[in-house]
């Protein structure tokens, strides 16, 4: 379609997949976050001595960062390159409103020393028990270490990380997951103002001691967003609106025609691929692929990062043949979380942007976007929207 058409009408349908915590190197503030030299996909690339990354490559990912083993190819297939986060903060809820066009300014809350009495009393009041934990640990850790004991209390285990998170786990044996949930909403309804963390997180397990597991059944209850997303200008358009994994939690609910839940990166993969098949040929598809994060950055699981992005990899051909003529696929990242480093936790990174279409112009370096808000800005103006949110518009640089 020529470039003139575009705002005349609905011109495009635009499917962005987010890859969890998959960086692709410092930003120049990274040094303020504690994450300096941090380079998710590179370090993995360099520790496990290159990646097999074939379709990724083909659609540019060498281009934009060095990565090796994946090469920047002579005629990369789509177009390419990265995004500095403008917003302050590296967590996924503002890594995905950047991307939905929404800079968050000020950071949310985090508690390094744990919550303070004035939360925790309100939150025990609130659910008629008393609490375990209270302190900064990963989930598989704390349930570990506290699972035994809150299977003879029946009290929850509350955490967090160095993330804005209200973390609750417990067993679903204990305390059944909708019960976990309605706790979870109490903690949220507390979670206010200058407590006003981005998500209070539910983390339902299973298992005996000394092999708990966390389920699939984890639910994220965020803060709505501050101003108005690209969601929301779609949705107001009477466009199709659809999330995949854990978007929806992201975005509290807000401004969606269907909600698709995922189990994994595996379920999330063939779910986004089902909704691209079936779905009708307008509007947006956000998606999440979360084990990236979960299950690997914040492990420090090098090898088992590599080998879901090689399980996305040979996904990626499927995605790609399943497309429309009027669609537009975004690849990208909400964050970096580097598993080479002595940290578990996410890192300040810049994010890929491969974009690729019957219509986008191959080989097209997009450089070095200013903000993840420009994606949100260039899939509303190939929706036929007004809506720009806090970024510029590469749409020109992206069509034929």
């Amino acid at each position: 379609m020529a470039k003139a058409a575009l705002g005349e009408s609905v011109n495009y349908r635009c499917l962005i997949l987010v890859l969890d915590s998959v960086g692709v190197g410092a930003l120049p503030d990274a040094h303020e976050y504690g994450d300096a030299g941090s380079d998710t996909l590179g370090a993995i690339a360099r520790q496990l001595g290159g990646l097999d990354l074939p379709h990724l490559g083909r659609l540019g990912l060498g281009c934009l960062h060095p990565v090796a083993g994946v090469p920047c190819p002579e005629a990369p297939d789509g177009a390419y390159g990265k995004m500095a986060e403008r917003s302050a903060g590296k967590d996924s809820i503002v890594g995905h409103w950047e991307i939905a066009g929404l800079v968050t300014e000020r950071p949310f809350p985090v508690y390094p020393d744990g919550f303070p009495p004035e939360v925790m009393v309100a939150f025990e009041m609130a659910i008629g028990r008393r609490m375990l934990g209270n302190v900064v640990a990963s989930g598989t850790e704390i349930i570990a270490r506290l699972g035994e004991q809150h299977l003879a209390t029946g009290r929850p285990i509350v955490y967090t990380s160095a993330d804005s998170v209200f973390q609750i786990a417990a067993h679903e044996d204990v305390i059944p997951v909708a019960e976990l949930y309605e706790i979870c909403r109490a903690a949220r309804a507390i979670l206010v103002g200058e407590h006003g963390v981005a998500r209070v997180i539910a983390r339902p397990f299973v298992g005996d001691p000394g092999s708990f597991t966390r389920t699939a059944a984890r639910k994220d209850f965020g803060m709505a967003p501050h101003g108005e997303t690209l969601l929301d200008a779609a949705f107001r358009a009477e466009l199709p609106v659809v999330s995949v994994g854990k978007v929806g939690d992201l975005f509290a609910h807000r401004s969606l025609t269907a909600e698709v839940k995922t189990e994994s990166n595996a379920d999330g993969m063939q779910q986004f691929l089902r909704v691209v098949r079936e779905g009708e040929c307008s509007g947006l598809v956000f998606g999440n692929l979360v084990d990236f994060d979960t299950l690997y950055g914040h492990r420090n699981d090098a090898e088992g990062f590599a080998a879901a992005l090689l399980e996305f990899d040979h996904y990626l051909p499927s995605l790609l043949e399943a497309m429309l003529p009027r669609d537009v696929l975004f690849i990208t990242a909400d964050h970096g979380c580097d598993p080479t480093t002595g940290s578990t936790d996410h890192s300040r990174e810049y994010v890929p942007l491969l974009c690729y279409g019957a219509d986008v112009t191959a080989g097209a370096d997009l450089g070095v976007r200013a903000t993840f808000a420009d994606l949100a800005a260039t899939a509303a103006e190939l929706l036929g929207l007004a809506f720009r949110g806090d970024g510029a518009s590469f749409a020109a640089q992206i069509l034929r």
